[in-house]
């Protein structure tokens, strides 16, 4: 690389060309940047989720969950299969090896899937196959609340709020929980039935025979075609009521004689409160790889719109917004980047005692992250915590060689009296190889991070490879950059045997303390290889001591959740007034912005 030094200080122009070209590649390819909280992480499983409505648990693991099992357990690279069957849903967990390609697997899986399709009951909900990834974890929490029936508010959200925000830009699916859809009920007489010599079957029939919309192909009438359509759905709910049934002895046998309609809601199984309030809860999922906190903003924006459009009494209410924590977690990221690289730079300037060198120092650091922005938006990389926390840690990094370079020609020109043209390209070519074993030993540490053969290491995948890029280009900067602004900005020195005027003040105080030290070591070599042994060995024991997690966990997001479980079989109405119970204990708790309270809208969807 010592060549490519002499070529930059003789060349000037060719080294400012190539320094720039990453700069202005990194400018531009910042703003395109997405943010997230994490990376996106290729997790090796997936479920597959059935609801089969009313069938008891037994049920539902002898003809859904057992039917699927055998049907995946024949894809190639299964480490784990289990399945959870509960009231009305099974739901079946696949893990794979880490070696096996994610979208393939998903494929085969729903392959198996629907090869069993036709032995699963009939009427069942058609299963469900999805990858489990951090894209579809939710990124926004809405609560519409209001002194309205859980109905309206269900149909207030659907009308006014999810059809508005699921079309904003990022947003993937908008997903509503905490009470249930519209629906007819009919509520029908036994004894009548009875009476009219009915089974509910033949109601049912009747009911599907004279609520549908059949096609009826076309009519070819000469010139034109004409589209035919059977206008047999029911369109408002009072005609249900007039629906015929059966013919019996020429007397027509209508619904109304059979029972009632109601104009209802679907079998409650959900339910949600925002500070004693009846609410509804909208889950919000971003598209795969867009920007998080453009996708809130988005949503946020046209959260004034909705509240437009909803009655008075009805309310938006931002529960748990990701961007916040991003943004104030990037924010201080950058606070470290910045006053980071300014103590990087301010312990040139106490050193070498010259604003010329530090500026040539300084200039290393902004450089080489900048252009590291270029790759990472080729690697499809975000700033996240962990992008962000590797370009924090190679702010202490990549101005080593830049420094190491520097010195040796500011070494050069105050020691030996060199011309800063001359001693840039001999002072480059004397550490050249140095310079070059310590970045590569760098690399040889942080790339293998990026190829760990876990979820860890997919998890840090992108931490190794953007710490390779900044340690890689802060090396092309100081073999390009860095000598070429010696030989320009650095001035000729002339020390007259003075000595060099930078081992002089308090930095000669330094220099004698640690020469003192290192003969001290020279003479007591066993003394310093027990201490080291010692030191070494010390770390078994405070190994044990330091608590150990897969992730931070002093994270405070100023949130925390209370998870309930009552009694299998408990009802509806039971956890109802349990969480009244609790609300009340949390409302004297000085501090509490909200409460958001729900029943059914995790896991398998029980109400326990």
């Amino acid at each position: 690389m010592q060549w490519l030094a002499e070529v930059c200080v003789k060349r000037p122009v060719f080294a400012m060309m190539i320094v720039l070209a990453l700069v202005v590649a990194g400018a531009v390819s910042y703003p395109q940047l997405g943010v997230d909280r994490f990376p996106s992480l290729d997790l090796p499983s997936m479920y597959v989720r059935t609801s089969y409505p009313g069938a008891a648990p037994e049920e539902v693991e002898s003809e859904v969950s057992q039917i699927l099992e055998d049907a995946i357990a024949t894809v190639a690279g299964i480490e784990e299969l289990r399945s959870i069957s509960s009231e009305g849903a099974s739901i079946v967990i696949v893990t794979f090896s880490l070696s096996r390609k994610m979208d393939a697997a998903v494929q085969d899986v729903r392959d198996a899937v629907a090869s069993v399709a036709n032995r699963l009951p009939p009427g069942i909900d058609p299963p469900v196959v999805r990858q489990q990834d951090t894209d579809s974890s939710p990124i926004l929490s809405l609560a519409v609340s209001g002194p309205r029936t859980g109905r309206e508010l269900y149909v207030l959200s659907d009308r006014f709020v999810k059809n508005i925000i699921e079309s904003a830009k990022g947003v993937g699916q908008v997903e509503i929980s905490g009470a249930e859809d519209r629906a007819v009920k009919i509520n029908l007489d036994a004894r009548r039935l009875a009476a009219h010599k009915l089974s509910i079957l033949e109601v049912r029939e009747a009911m599907a025979r004279q609520n549908a919309e059949v096609p009826g192909g076309r009519v070819d009438a000469g010139y034109r075609e004409l589209t035919l359509r059977t206008m047999g759905r029911v369109a408002h709910t009072r005609n249900f009521p007039d629906l015929a049934i059966k013919t019996v002895n020429g007397a027509t046998v209508r619904l109304s004689d059979l029972g009632e309609v109601v104009d209802g809601t679907k079998e409650a199984r959900k339910m949600a409160r925002l500070d004693g309030q009846p609410a509804v809860v909208l889950q919000v999922q971003r598209q795969s790889g867009v920007n998080t906190v453009e996708t809130i903003d988005a949503v946020k924006q046209r959260l004034a719109r909705c509240a437009e459009l909803l009655p008075p009494d009805v309310t938006v209410t931002v529960i748990q917004d990701q961007s916040r924590y991003i943004k104030a977690a990037l924010h201080e990221i950058q606070g470290h980047l910045v006053s980071g690289s300014l103590l990087a730079t301010l312990t040139v300037l106490v050193f070498m005692r010259s604003w010329r060198s530090t500026l040539i120092a300084a200039i290393a650091i902004p450089t080489s992250i900048i252009g590291t922005f270029a790759f990472m938006k080729a690697f499809g990389f975000t700033l996240n915590n962990v992008t962000m926390l590797a370009l924090v840690l190679m702010v202490g990094v990549v101005i080593d060689d830049a420094i190491v370079v520097l010195e040796n020609v500011f070494r050069f020109i105050e020691e030996r009296g060199m011309s800063p043209y001359d001693a840039a390209i001999e002072g480059t070519r004397e550490i050249g190889l140095a310079v070059l074993a310590t970045t590569l030993s760098l690399v040889i540490v942080f790339l293998p991070v990026s190829f760990l053969s876990s979820v860890t290491g997919r998890m840090l995948y992108e931490f190794g490879i953007t710490a390779t890029v900044a340690i890689l280009l802060s090396m092309l900067v100081s073999f390009t950059l860095t000598p070429m602004m010696c030989s320009r900005l650095l001035l000729p020195m002339n020390t007259h045997g003075q000595g060099a005027a930078s081992r002089k003040g308090f930095y000669r105080w330094i220099e004698a303390g640690y020469m003192g030290s290192l003969r001290f070591s020279m003479k007591h070599r066993w003394v310093v290889l027990l201490l080291s042994a010692g030191a070494i060995g010390s770390n078994v024991y405070l190994y044990k001591l330091v608590k150990q997690d897969y992730i931070p966990t002093n994270v405070d997001e100023s949130e925390f959740e209370i998870s309930l479980t009552a009694k299998e079989g408990a009802s509806l109405a039971a956890m109802s007034d349990l969480l009244q119970q609790v609300e009340t204990e949390l409302g004297e708790i000085v501090g509490i912005e909200h409460v958001l309270a729900t029943v059914g809208s995790r896991g398998l969807g029980a109400v326990n």
